[in-house]
């Protein structure tokens, strides 16, 4: 199961790559769950110093935008 985490305080960006994210999951039906971490304290211990942030399997993988769909399947492979 691959654990996908969004780092973000809610802003359109963070939300729009929630639903990116679970649309690549989805479309590669793989199991997954996804987490939306909101706390800065928390998206901090990421190293994480502009959001939206995508986190797979503890491993950031994109911050600062919103990548595709297709983008984001190539980061759950």
């Amino acid at each position: 199961m691959k654990k996908i985490q969004i780092l973000g305080t809610g802003c359109p960006k963070c939300k729009k790559l929630a639903e990116c994210a679970e649309q690549a999951a989805k479309e590669m039906a793989i199991e997954y769950e996804l987490e939306k971490v909101t706390q800065i304290k928390d998206i901090m211990k990421f190293g994480v110093m502009t959001t939206p942030a995508l986190v797979v399997d503890g491993k950031v993988k994109v911050t600062g935008n919103v990548p595709t769909v297709e983008q984001i399947k190539e980061m759950l492979k």
